[in-house]
């Protein structure tokens, strides 16, 4: 089933029960051009994407990262900043590669290129009247056992993994922040944002009391921090240097 742009936008949930249906391999064909079309930093297409559809290992890293939808969608897409290829051709040529990768910037450019390619994979999967979920603990919940598992070479990384499959599911739609608080005007508005913001934690509250399935008590602000928190205890940085990212600067 097809959807237009505006639906595919708009109406995009993250859905985390599928069908034991597989995807079709013309699905799957338009999500791999879409995501090989993705636009990039220098056109240096820093990034590069592992589709996994064996059982056994969907069920390894569900083990990893505790995100069941992982173990039952019909295919996992992680995608990974990508220095590797680049540095195996300037070998080959005989091209000083410059220690790009140790800065902020590149590590910065890597993790852009692969998420635009992730929004690509996202926007053809939904066109096609597919569920998706992005998955940050792809990164964030073992990235070392989850880079062997893989086979990830030196100068690459995790960044972010997508879950898709036929939906089982339609959950209610999130309340997303209002377009004055996302949008500014040619600069950052300077005005008191206070009263929107607690508008729209409040707005979160209600969803998650009275939305369809499980409920909870949340809000938007002290959950989000709850995760920040959590986030301390990752070593993102200490598994980066040993996979080639020597950040310097």
């Amino acid at each position: 089933m097809d959807k237009n742009v505006k639906d595919s936008l708009l109406q995009r949930r993250s859905i985390r029960r599928y069908e034991r249906e597989s995807i079709s391999e013309n699905d799957m064909a338009l999500i791999h051009e879409a995501i090989r079309n993705t636009p990039t930093s220098y056109n240096g297409q820093q990034f590069s994407v592992i589709d996994i559809d064996d059982r056994e290992t969907k069920e390894k890293l569900y083990e990893l990262t505790g995100q069941k939808q992982i173990k039952t969608c019909s295919r996992f897409l992680l995608f990974c900043m990508d220095y590797n290829k680049i540095t195996r051709l300037a070998e080959a040529k005989g091209i000083v590669m410059p220690t790009f990768t140790g800065t902020m910037d590149g590590i910065i450019v890597g993790i852009v290129d692969a998420s635009l390619a992730m929004m690509s994979a996202v926007t053809a999967a939904e066109s096609r009247g597919l569920g998706t979920c992005c998955i940050g603990y792809a990164r964030t919940a073992a990235p070392e056992a989850i880079a062997e598992l893989l086979g990830l070479p030196l100068k690459t990384f995790a960044v972010c993994g997508l879950a898709i499959g036929i939906p089982r599911e339609l959950p209610d739609l999130k309340p997303k922040q209002p377009k004055s608080l996302v949008i500014h005007r040619n600069r950052y508005r300077n005005d008191d944002l206070t009263g929107e913001l607690l508008d729209y934690d409040a707005a979160i509250h209600r969803y998650n009391a009275t939305r369809s399935g499980a409920t909870s008590d949340n809000d938007w602000c002290a959950h989000i921090i709850d995760y920040y928190r959590q986030a301390m205890d990752y070593t993102m940085l200490d598994t980066l240097i040993r996979h080639g990212f020597n950040i310097t600067r």
